[in-house]
């Protein structure tokens, strides 16, 4: 992957996304079937499809954006069209969510296993704004931490809002 004080740089930032997604997962942990299929938040979205987006968001930017591939997915078909807030609704058991999600972690892990942060990605946002903006993986796993920190503390509140759980989140 790299050497020296980038392989020192790799390790740091994926272990705050590591931690990142363990906290995820750790709010999530034990909440009901029904609570995971609940919004509590006027724009809809519940904390099954947070966690399922978590898990596209991995395997878009890791495996489409990163390394320019990705296999097709079963769990796609008969999916509408990335659309919002649809996205952020999923109406799958927790098992199967969260099971996803970890695949799609690990299929990161192991791209980011093989791949130096300066690599210029060989895929491309379909973006274009956002694309130009995208100059190297380093950028990839930065964008990473952000998303998933960001949708951790959004299922936090909404665990607290769905069955009174605080302090699950590890930060």
């Amino acid at each position: 992957m790299s050497t020296g004080s980038e392989a020192d740089e790799s390790r740091m930032l994926l272990g705050f996304l590591q931690n990142l997604r363990d906290a995820v997962l750790s709010v999530v942990e034990g909440l009901s079937e029904e609570a995971w299929h609940t919004s509590v938040v006027p724009s809809g979205w519940t904390p099954a499809g947070l966690v399922e987006h978590l898990g596209r968001a991995e395997r878009h930017w890791f495996q489409l954006v990163a390394t320019g591939t990705a296999t097709e997915l079963q769990w796609d078909e008969g999916r509408p069209p990335y659309v919002r807030p649809a996205v952020f609704v999923c109406d799958r058991p927790s098992a199967d969510i969260v099971a996803f999600y970890r695949d799609q972690c690990r299929r990161s892990d192991e791209v980011l296993a093989t791949t130096s942060l300066s690599a210029a990605p060989r895929g491309r946002h379909p973006n274009p704004e956002l694309a130009e903006r995208v100059t190297n993986v380093r950028w990839i796993v930065l964008h990473m931490i952000e998303e998933t920190a960001a949708h951790s503390g959004h299922l936090q509140i909404a665990r607290e809002l769905l069955d009174g759980r605080t302090g699950l989140g590890g930060h």
